[in-house]
């Protein structure tokens, strides 16, 4: 069976709400998606899906916890992640590691779309990929490897050679893969190559991304990148902050061709929030989240009217003031 998971808690309930409507649009109302959990955190996310008959969110505890476990293992091997963390225990955004249990989850095929980002076309085209290749992604994180591997690690590029790091490297936020894809025996085979120093190529600051990435490469797993492989003319963005995207009905385009997915990424989950309870901020493509996040109860859509706030105001004459005196406004 073939379906779509993603991860999500009550605090990014709005996007969680405006990405299943964005499915239901756009692959089908009975389109399975799993749901995993970042934390306990699920009171209103289970109160939204008790109507939604294909939805569910998965209660493996004992995957949970061996995909905790095998992210502690991962990072207990990095000789700097602790110390740059500043964390005597656990980890950095620790429960961003469950989207690894799509590895034992319900679906043969599965297609992971993070929580900030909406569905706007059809998925068949990757499912269909996934019949000849491990993983299926459609982005241009290559561009920016510094978000993948330490850069400057001195093992770097005797693990995976630059022309690979420049062709296989993607974003964890959207990717098609399968289930069962790696063994118990596979995963103590990679613990022990990161445990001989190669840990040390992790990037810290996106600790599931690069994992994820590790996994998919060390292993030499199929690859397969839309972005590198169809015509210049056929590909599409995929994030906010590109431009130049135009909106129409729920439905966005980048030089007229139909985006897949729309990722909202760098937007803080507070932002969604504050839309959502009436604040006018200038959040890029923010009619296109609330037309998703409001379909079936458009009666509740903010009026925002007036000239939206800025996300990222400029600093006033007195906060710039106090910090050319070396101070701070309270």
């Amino acid at each position: 069976m073939d379906g779509i998971c993603t991860l999500a808690n009550d605090y990014v309930y709005d996007q969680l709400v405006a990405l299943l409507n964005s499915i239901e649009v756009n692959q089908g109302k009975d389109t399975p998606v799993c749901i995993f959990p970042y934390d306990d955190n699920l009171e209103r996310v289970r109160a939204e899906i008790a109507h939604r008959p294909n939805v569910q969110i998965y209660d493996d505890q004992e995957s949970i916890d061996r995909w905790d476990t095998f992210a502690q293992a991962v990072w207990e091997r990095h000789p700097t992640a602790k110390q740059q963390w500043n964390l005597q225990s656990g980890l950095h955004r620790a429960g961003t590691h469950r989207r690894f249990c799509g590895f034992d989850g319900p679906f043969d095929r599965f297609i992971y779309i993070d929580a900030d980002a909406l569905l706007i076309d059809s998925l068949d085209y990757i499912f269909e990929k996934l019949e000849t290749h491990d993983w299926v992604v459609y982005d241009y994180q290559f561009k920016d490897p510094s978000h993948i591997y330490t850069l400057d690690a001195p093992q770097l590029y005797e693990v995976f050679p630059k022309e690979r790091i420049e062709t296989e490297i993607f974003c964890s936020g959207f990717y098609g893969t399968h289930r069962n894809l790696y063994n118990s025996q596979q995963l103590e085979d990679l613990l022990n190559h990161l445990g001989a120093g190669e840990a040390e190529v992790l990037y810290v600051w996106a600790p599931d991304q690069t994992i994820l990435n590790y996994l998919a490469m060390r292993s030499q797993r199929q690859i397969y990148n839309f972005s590198l492989h169809l015509p210049p003319e056929e590909r599409t963005g995929c994030c906010v902050t590109s431009p130049h995207f135009e909106e129409t009905d729920g439905v966005v385009y980048d030089k007229g061709k139909r985006l897949t997915y729309l990722h909202y990424i760098g937007v803080s989950s507070s932002i969604f929030r504050r839309l959502c309870e009436g604040e006018n901020l200038d959040c890029p493509y923010r009619d296109v989240f609330l037309h998703y996040r409001y379909l079936h109860e458009p009666e509740k859509r903010p009026q925002l009217t007036g000239t939206p706030k800025p996300l990222n105001p400029p600093p006033t004459v007195t906060q710039r003031l106090l910090r050319k005196l070396g101070l701070r406004s309270k």
